[in-house]
Protein backbone atom coordinates (compact mmCIF):
# COMPACT_ATOMS: atom_id res chain seq x y z
CA UNK A 1 0.00 0.00 0.00
CA UNK A 2 1.26 3.32 -1.04
CA UNK A 3 1.52 5.93 1.49
CA UNK A 4 -1.32 8.70 1.13
CA UNK A 5 -1.01 12.17 0.59
CA UNK A 6 -1.55 14.31 3.81
CA UNK A 7 -4.83 16.12 2.80
CA UNK A 8 -5.31 19.64 2.41
CA UNK A 9 -6.92 22.05 4.43
CA UNK A 10 -10.55 22.69 3.31
CA UNK A 11 -10.14 26.36 3.97
CA UNK A 12 -6.54 27.27 2.22
CA UNK A 13 -6.02 29.88 0.12
CA UNK A 14 -4.08 30.22 -2.90
CA UNK A 15 -0.87 32.08 -2.70
CA UNK A 16 -1.42 36.33 -3.56
CA UNK A 17 0.62 37.00 -6.91
CA UNK A 18 3.47 38.83 -4.77
CA UNK A 19 4.25 35.55 -3.07
CA UNK A 20 4.24 33.87 -6.14
CA UNK A 21 6.63 36.34 -7.76
CA UNK A 22 8.76 36.37 -4.25
CA UNK A 23 8.76 32.35 -4.98
CA UNK A 24 9.73 32.49 -8.66
CA UNK A 25 12.60 34.99 -8.04
CA UNK A 26 13.59 32.60 -5.02
CA UNK A 27 14.14 29.87 -7.57
CA UNK A 28 15.88 31.67 -10.18
CA UNK A 29 18.26 33.00 -7.60
CA UNK A 30 18.96 29.40 -6.33
CA UNK A 31 19.40 28.18 -10.37
CA UNK A 32 21.98 31.30 -10.84
CA UNK A 33 23.88 30.10 -8.00
CA UNK A 34 23.61 26.38 -8.34
CA UNK A 35 25.15 26.98 -11.87
CA UNK A 36 28.02 29.27 -10.13
CA UNK A 37 28.95 26.54 -8.21
CA UNK A 38 29.55 23.65 -10.51
CA UNK A 39 33.06 23.23 -11.88
CA UNK A 40 33.63 24.95 -15.66
CA UNK A 41 35.89 23.23 -17.89
CA UNK A 42 39.67 24.84 -17.10
CA UNK A 43 41.15 26.54 -20.08
CA UNK A 44 44.94 25.44 -21.01
CA UNK A 45 47.39 27.75 -21.88
CA UNK A 46 50.50 27.22 -23.72
CA UNK A 47 53.85 28.41 -25.15
CA UNK A 48 57.29 27.07 -26.59
CA UNK A 49 58.78 26.63 -23.14
CA UNK A 50 61.34 28.21 -21.37
CA UNK A 51 64.07 27.79 -24.17
CA UNK A 52 67.70 27.68 -22.83
CA UNK A 53 68.27 27.40 -19.35
CA UNK A 54 72.04 27.78 -19.05
CA UNK A 55 73.34 31.06 -20.28
CA UNK A 56 75.81 30.30 -23.48
CA UNK A 57 79.68 31.76 -24.50
CA UNK A 58 79.03 33.70 -28.13
CA UNK A 59 80.57 35.80 -30.55
CA UNK A 60 77.85 38.37 -31.34
CA UNK A 61 80.39 40.55 -33.35
CA UNK A 62 81.52 37.91 -35.44
CA UNK A 63 77.87 37.96 -37.33
CA UNK A 64 76.62 41.08 -39.50
CA UNK A 65 73.27 42.80 -36.94
CA UNK A 66 70.38 41.87 -38.94
CA UNK A 67 66.50 43.40 -38.77
CA UNK A 68 64.01 40.78 -38.28
CA UNK A 69 60.61 41.87 -39.22
CA UNK A 70 57.57 40.96 -37.93
CA UNK A 71 56.47 37.94 -38.62
CA UNK A 72 52.88 37.60 -41.21
CA UNK A 73 50.67 34.72 -40.91
CA UNK A 74 47.57 33.70 -42.44
CA UNK A 75 44.20 35.15 -41.03
CA UNK A 76 43.26 31.90 -40.10
CA UNK A 77 46.40 31.71 -37.60
CA UNK A 78 46.48 35.55 -36.57
CA UNK A 79 44.53 34.28 -33.39
CA UNK A 80 45.56 32.24 -30.20
CA UNK A 81 43.63 29.05 -30.88
CA UNK A 82 45.34 25.99 -31.17
CA UNK A 83 44.29 24.53 -34.68
CA UNK A 84 44.24 21.28 -35.88
CA UNK A 85 43.15 18.92 -39.23
CA UNK A 86 41.95 15.98 -39.33
CA UNK A 87 43.67 14.35 -42.87
CA UNK A 88 41.69 11.28 -42.43
CA UNK A 89 38.38 13.00 -42.82
CA UNK A 90 38.87 16.93 -43.95
CA UNK A 91 41.92 17.97 -44.23
CA UNK A 92 40.78 21.43 -45.42
CA UNK A 93 39.22 22.53 -42.69
CA UNK A 94 40.96 23.65 -39.74
CA UNK A 95 39.24 22.80 -36.13
CA UNK A 96 40.33 24.61 -33.13
CA UNK A 97 40.09 23.10 -29.61
CA UNK A 98 38.08 24.44 -27.20
CA UNK A 99 40.08 24.35 -23.96
CA UNK A 100 43.77 24.94 -25.15
CA UNK A 101 45.04 28.50 -26.23
CA UNK A 102 48.38 29.53 -27.02
CA UNK A 103 49.48 32.59 -24.70
CA UNK A 104 49.86 34.99 -27.73
CA UNK A 105 49.32 34.49 -31.47
CA UNK A 106 51.70 31.51 -33.18
CA UNK A 107 53.35 34.21 -35.19
CA UNK A 108 54.61 36.20 -32.21
CA UNK A 109 55.76 32.94 -30.62
CA UNK A 110 57.89 32.14 -33.46
CA UNK A 111 59.60 35.36 -33.92
CA UNK A 112 60.10 35.39 -29.95
CA UNK A 113 62.15 32.08 -30.28
CA UNK A 114 63.76 32.99 -33.51
CA UNK A 115 65.14 36.38 -32.25
CA UNK A 116 66.18 34.52 -28.93
CA UNK A 117 68.37 31.86 -30.80
CA UNK A 118 69.45 34.54 -33.45
CA UNK A 119 70.73 36.86 -30.52
CA UNK A 120 73.04 34.03 -29.12
CA UNK A 121 75.01 34.86 -32.68
CA UNK A 122 74.43 38.40 -33.98
CA UNK A 123 72.77 41.28 -32.99
CA UNK A 124 69.32 41.57 -34.07
CA UNK A 125 67.53 44.60 -34.55
CA UNK A 126 63.64 44.82 -34.64
CA UNK A 127 61.27 47.52 -36.74
CA UNK A 128 61.75 51.22 -35.72
CA UNK A 129 65.28 50.72 -35.34
CA UNK A 130 68.10 52.56 -37.05
CA UNK A 131 69.31 50.71 -39.94
CA UNK A 132 72.81 51.55 -41.66
CA UNK A 133 72.29 50.85 -45.42
CA UNK A 134 72.70 47.55 -46.55
CA UNK A 135 71.54 46.24 -43.53
CA UNK A 136 70.31 42.19 -43.48
CA UNK A 137 66.70 41.94 -43.61
CA UNK A 138 64.67 38.90 -42.96
CA UNK A 139 60.73 38.32 -43.39
CA UNK A 140 58.87 34.98 -42.77
CA UNK A 141 55.57 34.00 -43.43
CA UNK A 142 53.78 32.28 -41.37
CA UNK A 143 51.89 29.40 -43.75
CA UNK A 144 51.02 26.10 -41.68
CA UNK A 145 50.95 25.66 -37.93
CA UNK A 146 48.68 22.83 -36.77
CA UNK A 147 48.16 19.66 -35.05
CA UNK A 148 47.73 16.99 -38.34
CA UNK A 149 46.15 13.91 -37.50
CA UNK A 150 46.89 11.23 -39.91
CA UNK A 151 44.53 8.65 -37.68
CA UNK A 152 42.56 9.41 -34.42
CA UNK A 153 45.42 8.05 -32.61
CA UNK A 154 48.68 9.72 -34.47
CA UNK A 155 48.82 12.89 -35.03
CA UNK A 156 52.38 15.46 -35.42
CA UNK A 157 52.97 19.18 -35.57
CA UNK A 158 53.40 20.78 -39.10
CA UNK A 159 54.73 24.14 -39.36
CA UNK A 160 56.03 26.03 -42.63
CA UNK A 161 57.52 29.37 -43.31
CA UNK A 162 58.51 31.05 -46.10
CA UNK A 163 61.43 33.49 -45.36
CA UNK A 164 62.85 35.85 -47.59
CA UNK A 165 66.57 37.84 -47.06
CA UNK A 166 67.32 41.44 -48.56
CA UNK A 167 69.64 44.30 -47.76
CA UNK A 168 67.58 47.60 -47.04
CA UNK A 169 68.03 49.97 -49.12
CA UNK A 170 65.88 51.74 -51.89
CA UNK A 171 64.85 49.64 -53.37
CA UNK A 172 65.47 46.68 -50.84
CA UNK A 173 67.53 44.01 -52.55
CA UNK A 174 66.62 40.28 -52.63
CA UNK A 175 69.37 37.95 -51.50
CA UNK A 176 67.61 34.62 -51.03
CA UNK A 177 63.99 33.15 -50.82
CA UNK A 178 62.92 29.62 -49.03
CA UNK A 179 60.80 27.53 -47.53
CA UNK A 180 60.79 25.62 -44.30
CA UNK A 181 58.49 22.32 -43.39
CA UNK A 182 59.29 20.58 -40.53
CA UNK A 183 56.72 17.65 -38.54
CA UNK A 184 57.28 16.33 -35.57
CA UNK A 185 55.17 13.77 -34.16
CA UNK A 186 53.02 13.98 -31.33
CA UNK A 187 53.81 12.35 -28.15
CA UNK A 188 49.68 12.02 -27.39
CA UNK A 189 46.46 12.70 -29.85
CA UNK A 190 45.45 15.60 -27.71
CA UNK A 191 46.07 19.54 -27.64
CA UNK A 192 48.71 18.90 -24.96
CA UNK A 193 50.84 16.73 -27.71
CA UNK A 194 49.81 19.00 -30.06
CA UNK A 195 51.69 22.06 -28.42
CA UNK A 196 54.89 19.75 -27.68
CA UNK A 197 55.16 18.48 -31.24
CA UNK A 198 54.61 22.28 -32.83
CA UNK A 199 57.00 23.81 -30.23
CA UNK A 200 59.78 20.91 -31.08
CA UNK A 201 59.01 21.83 -35.34
CA UNK A 202 58.76 25.79 -34.82
CA UNK A 203 62.69 24.91 -32.97
CA UNK A 204 63.46 22.59 -35.85
CA UNK A 205 62.76 25.51 -38.22
CA UNK A 206 64.42 28.10 -36.33
CA UNK A 207 67.68 26.31 -36.55
CA UNK A 208 67.52 25.79 -40.11
CA UNK A 209 66.82 29.02 -40.78
CA UNK A 210 69.65 30.02 -38.79
CA UNK A 211 71.56 27.67 -41.34
CA UNK A 212 69.92 29.09 -44.21
CA UNK A 213 70.96 32.36 -43.26
CA UNK A 214 74.75 31.24 -43.19
CA UNK A 215 74.67 29.54 -46.48
CA UNK A 216 73.20 32.73 -48.00
CA UNK A 217 75.88 34.93 -47.35
CA UNK A 218 74.74 36.50 -44.16
CA UNK A 219 77.55 35.65 -42.17
CA UNK A 220 79.66 38.50 -44.56
CA UNK A 221 80.06 41.66 -42.81
CA UNK A 222 77.84 44.39 -43.80
CA UNK A 223 79.98 46.36 -47.19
Amino acid sequence: MHPQSPAMPRHSAPLAPTRWRALAASLLVAAVLAGCAAPAARLAVYDFGPGATQPQVTQRMALAPLLLSEVEAASALDSTAVLYRLAYADAQQLRPYAQARWSMPPAQLLRQRLRESLGQQRSVLAPGDALAPGTLVLRLELEEFSQLFESTQRSAGLVRVRATLSRSGSPARVLAQTSFVQQQPGRSADAAGGVQALAQASDAVILHIAQWLQEAGAAEPTP
